[in-house]
């Protein structure tokens, strides 16, 4: 028996659609992985500095706070215009 009564089957369940939110996230956790590569990482090991500080301590300390602000900034834009389906 249908819900309906009138003989025709019930709609099936959609999907959960995805939420860009959660795409974004996962894509600035790919370029945090790429960005801490350890290839990547020896080309700012060479032993420069920069206003005292070794270049792979400002380079690692300034993406991991990029990374942070940026998903700080996400989330928060997302909270503010009320998330729906999550």
């Amino acid at each position: 028996m249908s819900a309906g009564g009138d003989g025709s089957p019930p709609p099936s369940p959609t999907p959960p659609a995805r939420l860009p939110r959660t795409d974004r996230l996962v894509a600035l956790f790919l370029l945090a992985a790429v960005a801490f590569n350890p290839p990547l990482l020896r080309v700012f090991g060479a032993g420069d500095t920069v206003f005292g500080w070794p270049l792979l301590y400002v380079y690692i300390l300034g993406v991991w706070a990029g990374v942070i602000v940026l998903s700080a900034l996400h989330l928060e834009r997302s909270a503010d215009h009320g998330d729906e389906g999550g």
